[in-house]
């Protein structure tokens, strides 16, 4: 509706003003303020110098001439050089009867564009965490809302299954594990493992400790216990396929992905590619070799390889290490590299949390170094960390939220609460445990995504899953609300198909919520192009706010009214595929009952 009004400013500025310049980029049109008289303000001041007036005259000007030539205007009036316009009934109407709620979850026209966006990313030496939980909600809705835009979308897991966090758990496991295996020790694969990780980290710290009470220097203590030193000829044998390390690796290798995967099910996340550093860090290799030879990175005394970007305000940027062995922005170059190669990407959106902001910024900054048009095409979704009520997590220290653990949780509190609401008691137990589920991950994927990306964020369980307020539940309740009034409509045999009469008369609630229907498409496209599924999870919570007051304060099923009651009914229908919709675009299910 504002591009149409966009249009009548425009084609007044040409008759008014005689102005044949393409100026569509100065026509403002924004949604009304409260408590001024209105639906849509064109702001004037841009358009004085082609009328030479007032900026009071030019939007009366316009008014008249907009007014006089098209119905849909009811009326107009002029708060100095802002014209507020106040649509028809009949437009409002006409714009209900347009919007085709098949449509909603289908793509916006397609753009002939291949976005990769790389998220998830989990080191195989622990299971999920709540960190995960974030990351993997935001790659996943991202990669949903850019699809929604008409963007061709592969959703990327790069598995970093090698390099000496790794081999830790490997030494663990040879050194204490006594041959342990999730089925003999009844525990999920990932957390085996992680187990590992962590007892190799506490005994490491003591020795640490040790050597520095002895007189060393923390560095030289870390550099100096056995541990770390026998850790890393684990590595290097690792990286010259050494059998036995290599049988050990794959097998705690296949108990940590049969752990993901049972993780990943729970949330709802698929992925269509997989890479894994053990693939890709030769090819990393391959890069600083290409990049010696083209003086791009440079050798020194002790065989280590690095990159000056002192000039482009970086540091010396170690890529390969004395002894041959990789690091991370090795392996980070190869995978860029060979993911280009495998598709013809336009961009590829790392879902980083932002202690990797440095990392990126220079690996761009590597990779302009041989081509610009592909570092141009990297982009970092920086996003904040997750922290509880309690404090920071602490993967190291076994101090985590686990993500399994997390999901039970939200579950227990989703299973009390509907029990308490009793709305559900009725249905089979594997439906209410459905709904449940479905209830328990709206709550965590909403709260979660409705935060900034930008912005660290404290994870409160208990306060996700309230059905009131800005939560999942609330929203999946409002959606299950009108679903039984329709149903009970269906029941009284009262029909709401086909278009609602224009001459129908409606209240400016109603008015209200087809102003936020019809602007759904603009917020999917802003959520877009900011890569902030928070500005879907708002309008949905505006929208349920202004569905509920509506729904407080006027009848539907009892209305007398034939036109009236189909309007409201529809109008009612309309407001749910757009819930079903935007929900979609979150990952979150919404349960017809609750």
């Amino acid at each position: 509706m504002d591009r149409k009004i966009t249009k009548y400013v425009l084609e007044a500025l040409s008759v008014l003003y005689s102005n044949k310049a393409d100026i569509k980029s100065e026509v403002h049109v924004e949604k009304t303020k409260k408590g001024i008289d209105g639906d849509f303000t064109v702001v004037v001041f841009p358009l004085v110098k082609y009328s030479k007036k007032s900026p009071q005259d030019t939007a009366q000007e316009i008014g008249v001439f907009i007014k006089s030539r098209y119905k849909e205007i009811a009326s107009y009036n002029v708060i100095k050089g802002f014209l507020n316009l106040t649509m028809s009934s009949e437009c409002w109407i006409d714009a209900l009867n347009k919007l085709n709620t098949e449509e909603l979850n289908k793509a916006n026209s397609p753009k002939d564009k291949t976005f990769m966006i790389e998220f998830s990313s989990p080191n195989t030496n622990k299971p999920l965490h709540l960190g995960h939980i974030r990351n993997n909600l935001l790659g996943d809705s991202i990669s949903k809302i850019l699809k929604a835009n008409g963007y061709d979308i592969i959703k990327a897991n790069l598995i970093n299954d090698r390099g000496i966090h790794i081999c830790k758990t490997i030494y663990a496991w040879i050194k204490w594990g006594k041959g342990a295996t999730p089925e003999s020790e009844k525990i999920k694969g990932d957390k085996l493992v992680g187990n590992f990780y962590v007892l190799f980290e506490n005994k490491y710290k003591a020795q640490v400790e040790k050597l520095i009470k002895s007189g060393m220097d923390k560095h030289e203590a870390e550099n100096s216990a056995s541990l770390i030193i026998e850790t890393r000829e684990i590595l290097k044998k690792w990286e010259a396929n050494d059998p036995e390390i290599i049988e050990i690796w794959k097998m705690m290798n296949e108990w940590v992905y049969k752990g993901f995967n049972e993780t990943y099910k729970n949330i709802g996340i698929e992925f269509d590619k997989y890479y894994y550093e053990s693939e890709t860090y030769l090819l990393g290799k391959d890069i600083v070799k290409r990049g010696l030879e083209d003086n791009i990175f440079y050798k020194e005394k002790d065989n280590s390889v690095w990159i000056d970007l002192e000039k482009e305000e970086f540091e010396k940027k170690l890529l390969l290490r004395d002894d041959g062995t990789t690091v991370y922005m090795t392996q980070d170059l190869g995978t860029a590299f060979q993911r280009f190669d495998d598709y013809e990407l336009d961009k590829i959106i790392y879902v980083v949390g932002n202690e990797q902001n440095y990392h990126f910024k220079l690996l761009k900054e590597i990779i302009a170094k041989f081509d610009k048009n592909m570092a141009k095409k990297i982009k970092h979704l920086s996003y904040g960390m997750v922290e509880l009520p309690e404090g920071k997590m602490k993967s190291r220290e076994g101090k985590v939220v686990d993500a399994d653990d997390l999901i039970n949780e939200m579950l227990v509190t989703a299973r009390k609460i509907a029990k308490e609401q009793g709305k559900i008691h009725e249905l089979s137990k594997q439906e209410r445990e459905k709904i449940i589920r479905i209830i328990a991950m709206g709550a965590l994927k909403y709260f979660i995504l409705k935060i900034d990306p930008k912005k660290n964020m404290i994870f409160n369980p208990a306060e996700s899953i309230d059905f009131n307020g800005n939560t999942g539940p609330f929203i999946q309740y409002t959606y299950a609300r009108i679903k039984s009034v329709l149903r009970n409509a269906e029941k009284m045999k009262i029909k709401f198909t086909g278009k609602i009469s224009e001459d129908t008369k409606i209240v400016d609630k109603e008015i209200n919520l087809i102003s936020q229907l019809i602007s759904y498409k603009t917020t999917v496209e802003n959520a877009s192009e900011t890569l902030d599924p928070g500005i879907i999870t708002n309008y949905l919570y505006d929208l349920v706010k202004e569905y509920n007051q509506f729904y407080h304060d006027y009848n539907i099923l009892k209305e007398k009214s034939f036109n009236i009651l189909q309007f409201r009914l529809i109008l009612s229908q309309q407001v749910a595929e757009i819930i079903q919709a935007g929900m979609n675009l979150l990952g979150i299910e919404v349960p017809e009952i609750m």
